[in-house]
């Protein structure tokens, strides 16, 4: 596995300042500066880098496609795309009013901040992240103004801002196309757009998208009707984990599959074909009639000629949490990057994209760990001197009997995720789930204060 980092920004000082801040970001799992830095110095060299007008977001997003490109080569992949809001308001006093924030909601006033849209790259076969093809990064005015106000039903597509979806998707096409063996675009309801389906679809490129409106089809029919006649064309079992007061439960789905072929509207862009052939796949749960009852359409340029092909998009399409969890570890279960100290947008934007960045390795870590017979070694993400602590670490966190052992050999990753596993809360039986995103975050955390405490005893012991 390829080191992830900068390589091409305008000064090769900055590539080296660059990879010296992911580094500190990843190892100490804090979004203030102040704290990560280990002096005044590394602070300033932090903040400066931040603020240099020759570190664009434009290059930094550049070097992040680029490490995508690469881990990506030669790859069948699948391309999850969404959108978060990093909301600053609560520093609305202190942070600086200039282009790079705006409002976030149609609270006007009570939202402040920008917006993130990734296109992030895992393989179709086992889910390895490469990392991200793409990331649009914008805000809104600082004066808020409704969709009435700006007459958005009659803006043409390129204005509005569901066009990311159709920006993103093509950006990714120039990324990845001239790379990867093909690709599927994945996206949830937002991304339904008829024009998407219309343009962006080529011989290495296919869209699989949520549902989200019941269509008129060119033959007259219902979309969200057009499977109620047919028989199941296969089913499979899922358990359904509790939540709140939803008990866990085991649930039947059951597979249907059709060819449709959906039109444009009076409100779609000019100059596209007046109808588009897609297959809807739906994977609808039976014998069970609660509110939460699963029922997923999804819309494919993928030929759905049999159930095993049905059901391999229906897994695809699932695998969308992964990027909610990048979100989750940049905002308030992580990095909280919400709470930065920083004084300008630009620099929280910035400091966004190096954390989406870092994310990438835990990502790597917790399926190195999930997967066994993924053979990652553990220089990809600790030097020499962190997994000789870790070594130490292993004889106090070892419990007595043989399930509470580090079964894995040194300098395979899967040893040292066994460690930060542990001392995030994980109880270190194999039988259990495996160690998720958020217990490896605050596992780093803890390896962070531990290490200090021993850099410190072997530094004292020596004099």
């Amino acid at each position: 596995m390829q080191t992830r980092g900068f390589t091409s920004l305008s000064d090769s000082r900055l590539v080296s300042r660059g990879n010296k801040n992911l580094d500190i970001l990843f190892r100490n799992s804090v979004q203030s500066i102040r704290q990560l830095s280990k002096d005044e110095a590394e602070a300033k060299g932090f903040y400066r880098f931040l603020a240099n007008d020759r570190v664009s977001e434009g290059a930094i997003i550049a070097n992040l496609s680029s490490n995508c490109r690469a881990a990506s080569d030669g790859k069948y992949v699948v391309c999850i795309q969404d959108t978060t809001e990093i909301n600053l308001g609560s520093h609305r006093n202190r942070i600086k009013k200039d282009t790079f924030i705006g409002t976030t909601n149609a609270k006007g006033d009570h939202g402040l901040g920008f917006m993130l849209h990734p296109s992030l790259v895992l393989d179709a076969h086992d889910g390895t992240p490469y990392g991200y093809a793409d990331i649009k990064v914008w805000n809104r005015p600082l004066e808020f103004r409704s969709k009435f106000e700006r007459e958005y039903s009659k803006l043409p597509i390129t204005e509005k801002e569901s066009y990311k979806w159709i920006e993103v998707s093509n950006n990714t096409k120039k990324v990845l196309s001239p790379t990867v063996e093909g690709m599927v675009i994945i996206q949830d309801r937002e991304g339904d757009i008829y024009e998407q389906f219309a343009v962006v679809p080529d011989a290495k490129t296919d869209l699989l998208i949520r549902a989200r409106t019941n269509r008129t089809l060119k033959d007259k029919s219902k979309l969200f009707n057009c499977l109620s006649d047919q028989q199941s064309q296969g089913d499979y079992e899922i358990l359904v984990d509790a939540k709140g007061k939803r008990p866990k439960r085991k649930a039947k789905i059951e597979i249907r599959y059709k060819e449709v072929e959906i039109c444009k509207t009076d409100a779609t862009s000019k100059g596209v074909y007046s109808s588009t052939k897609l297959y809807l796949i739906e994977a609808k749960e039976v014998g069970y009639s609660g509110t939460d009852k699963i029922c997923w359409r999804l819309l494919t340029t993928i030929v759905v000629t049999e159930p095993s092909i049905a059901k391999m998009c229906i897994e695809w399409y699932s695998w969308r949490w992964t990027v909610e969890e990048v979100f989750k570890i940049l905002k308030k279960e992580g990095y909280n990057i919400e709470a930065s100290e920083l004084e300008y947008a630009s620099s929280v934007r910035k400091q966004s994209l190096m954390i989406m960045e870092v994310v990438i390795k835990l990502f790597l870590m917790r399926l190195a760990y999930a997967q066994p017979e993924l053979a990652i070694g553990a220089d990809t993400c600790f030097n020499s001197e962190e997994q000789e602590f870790m070594e130490q670490q292993i004889v106090r966190l070892e419990g007595k009997t043989e399930k509470q052992k580090n079964p894995y050999k040194p300098r395979d990753l899967k040893r040292y995720v066994w460690v930060l596993a542990r001392l995030g809360g994980w109880k270190g039986y194999e039988s259990k789930r495996t160690p998720g995103i958020t217990t490896l975050w605050i596992g780093l955390r803890y390896f962070r204060a531990a290490k200090e405490g021993w850099d410190t005893y072997k530094d004292v012991s020596t004099r």
